[in-house]
């Protein structure tokens, strides 16, 4: 059987993220061997965050707090859950979320997902769009106001 103890897993910082969104990972999915889902263990330390407010198109995902007290923000709004809330983000703008630490200890979270290839994620705040291909080097993060018409660019076909 394969397993992981969430206890002992280490997770590791990445050392391009900029303060507000430092949290440490560790991708425990693959390690067990997971493929059509993902599930990552997030330590958050003071005033750091998982990621921006973002939906997902293809993809649901689940959270559980393990310690402490996480910030989650919805479109409803912002509520605090502690050990052993578990919280489901569908797809589509109604699963926007954010998870974040704003008090002055260490917050722990499990998130997982199903995983789809290619999958698309909205950035509300930020106006942005990412197409996610699994191929490395295939990804793109655009702002959405920088997008073309679907004729722009093809070869005989005036734009």
């Amino acid at each position: 059987m394969r397993r992981v103890n969430l206890d002992t897993a280490t997770p590791e910082a990445d050392a391009t993220d900029p303060d507000g969104f430092r949290a440490l990972m560790a991708r425990v999915g693959p390690s067990l061997g997971a493929k059509g889902t993902g599930a990552s263990l997030y330590v958050l330390p003071p005033g750091q965050a998982v990621c921006p407010y973002h939906y997902e198109y293809a993809e649901e995902e689940w959270l559980l707090v393990l310690q402490g007290r996480a910030t989650v923000r919805t479109p409803a709004g912002e509520e605090t859950c502690g050990p052993m809330d578990l919280v489901f983000f569908p797809t589509g703008p109604e699963g926007a979320h954010q998870v974040r630490n704003a008090t002055d200890e260490e917050v722990r979270v499990l998130l997982w997902s199903t995983v789809v290839h290619p999958a698309a994620t909205a950035y509300p705040d930020s106006g942005k769009v990412g197409l996610y291909t699994g191929v490395p080097g295939e990804d793109l993060i655009a702002h959405r106001r920088d997008g073309v018409g679907y004729w722009s660019g093809e070869p005989g076909v005036e734009a």
